[in-house]
């Protein structure tokens, strides 16, 4: 079996796709789907992409199946302190500023704190220095004993909401680091639920205080860090928490 044909073989069981599915979204034939797992052909490069596109591989992971087809990546991959991308952080530094007063944090693909607005100092106040020195898990700082854990009135709920997430993050993308993080959150104390809260959002609460969450993404990513990095911001879910937070 060929690299290329192993990894679309191993996302399409990640997607849980028979080879019939999967070559019928893509409008190739099953047989020839067959061929390309099993190395007896050797898929075009608009081909991987075309499969690539319809498990819904994330850009990392096209790259990573066009090199072993024997292609160029077909997405730039920048740091985040390289030239290309200074102009768009400036815009996310200007998102998370205008949240405020309201705390917002931006994030990497691991949950790494890239960036946070001034308002953040309301959640990390008091919190272990070992878990504020970078690089900053958000998800570790949230659930860890010494983190905001024993601030949040309904730490069953939350955490149950952010493992799930963190579940369907690791299922989406076939990252072994954010397996490797489930796996030591779960860990924490803290409790789970086993059915989902009635209402409309999950709350936080925490510290006397009330927050819905919003995440935003870039919409046209063509570069892979990029199309890691996202925006959890943090609004009140009430008028006594607008009015705490000075909005």
């Amino acid at each position: 079996m060929s690299a290329v044909g192993q990894l679309l073989r191993t996302w399409r069981g990640e997607r849980r796709l028979s080879q019939l599915d999967l070559s019928g979204r893509a409008g190739v034939s099953a047989r020839h789907l067959s061929f390309v797992e099993t190395g007896r052909s050797r898929p075009t490069r608009d081909m991987i992409l075309r499969l690539a596109r319809e498990l819904d591989v994330p850009l990392r992971s096209r790259n990573e199946l066009l090199l072993a087809g024997g292609y160029a990546p077909a997405y730039s991959e920048a740091d985040l302190d390289d030239p290309p991308l200074a102009d768009v952080l400036l815009g996310l530094r200007q998102v998370l500023d205008g949240h405020g007063p309201n705390p917002a944090v931006l994030i990497d693909r691991h949950w790494t704190m890239v960036d946070a607005n001034a308002a953040v100092t309301r959640f990390t106040d008091g919190c272990a220095p070992a878990l504020l020195e970078p690089p900053v898990n958000v998800l570790r700082l949230a659930l860890h004993p010494d983190g905001l854990a024993p601030r949040i009135e309904n730490l069953a709920e939350w955490r149950t909401h952010l493992l799930h997430r963190l579940d369907r993050q690791a299922a989406a993308t076939a990252d072994p680091v954010l397996r490797d993080l489930r796996t030591e959150l779960s860990g924490y104390p803290g409790g789970e639920i086993a059915a989902g809260p009635l209402g409309v959002v999950v709350p936080l609460r925490y510290d006397g205080l009330n927050f819905f969450t919003i995440t935003s993404v870039l919409g046209t990513p063509r570069d892979v860090t990029l199309s890691e990095l996202a925006i959890e911001a943090f609004l009140p879910a009430d008028a006594a928490t607008a009015a705490a937070l000075g909005g």
